[in-house]
């Protein structure tokens, strides 16, 4: 469906709207105290119960909008949740991979919290996996035990996603080389904007590494900077 999300033209939900949370599960979630894809599905933007439960399932039919767009655009896939939750069978993944695959005039964006889940999966050219970190302690978990940097056949065109940003984020350094990206947003219900010192060092860090940077209304206001990465111009 047509986004207010500035970074791309479409998203579509194929497990609808719904997630556990990192390291939730069915019986005992762990939704995220700032997730606004929570919000917007208990407002009951769909009919769909599980939806207004927000609950993954399916809605596989989401994925028949792939062919039917015929001009390139650049997807969004699942952003009222998380297609690689630990929760998300494989069978699942697969459906939405085949999808994208039939439809190869697309750029797909996929965004994660559980990037060692995703690791496990290949990726086409024309796809971009990324994580979403939101403070120093994600940041310093993902300097270790990495797999993306392991085998650079995983780690596809791979971006990071600070968002909301909700502390300093001093490691990026140590990682940035893995990254063809980083989007930057804040929390904005409620309003809660970051500090200007958190978002100038990460701009900071990635033109140190020459990273391209995008930075999300409303910050934008302040720190007037939206690059796209090569493959996404």
């Amino acid at each position: 469906m047509p986004t207010g999300i500035e970074w791309c033209d479409e998203t579509i939900n194929p497990l609808g709207h719904g997630c556990y949370g990192p390291g939730g599960t069915k019986e005992n979630p762990k939704i995220c105290p700032y997730c606004y894809a929570h919000r917007l599905a208990k407002r009951g933007m769909r009919k769909c119960e599980l939806c207004k439960k927000f609950i993954p399932h399916t809605h596989f039919e989401q994925l028949e909008k792939l062919k039917q767009w015929k001009n390139p655009r650049k997807i969004f896939v699942q952003s009222m949740g998380d297609l690689f939750h630990d929760e998300t069978p494989d069978e699942w993944i697969q459906e939405v991979f085949k999808a994208c695959e039939a439809a190869p005039q697309h750029k797909y964006l996929f965004l994660t919290k559980n990037f060692l889940k995703a690791s496990d999966f290949r990726y086409q050219d024309n796809w971009w996996i990324g994580r979403t970190i939101t403070n120093k302690e994600d940041s310093s978990k993902l300097c270790t035990g990495d797999p993306w940097s392991i085998d650079g056949i995983h780690r596809a065109n791979h971006f990071l996603s600070i968002e909301p940003l909700l502390g300093d984020v001093e490691y990026l350094k140590y990682y940035l080389y893995s990254f063809k990206w980083v989007i930057i947003g804040q929390q904005t219900n409620p309003n809660k904007p970051p500090k200007d010192e958190w978002v100038q060092s990460i701009i900071d860090q990635c033109r140190a590494a020459g990273v391209p940077v995008f930075v999300k209304s409303p910050l934008y206001q302040q720190f007037r900077i939206q690059e796209w990465p090569e493959g996404l111009k």
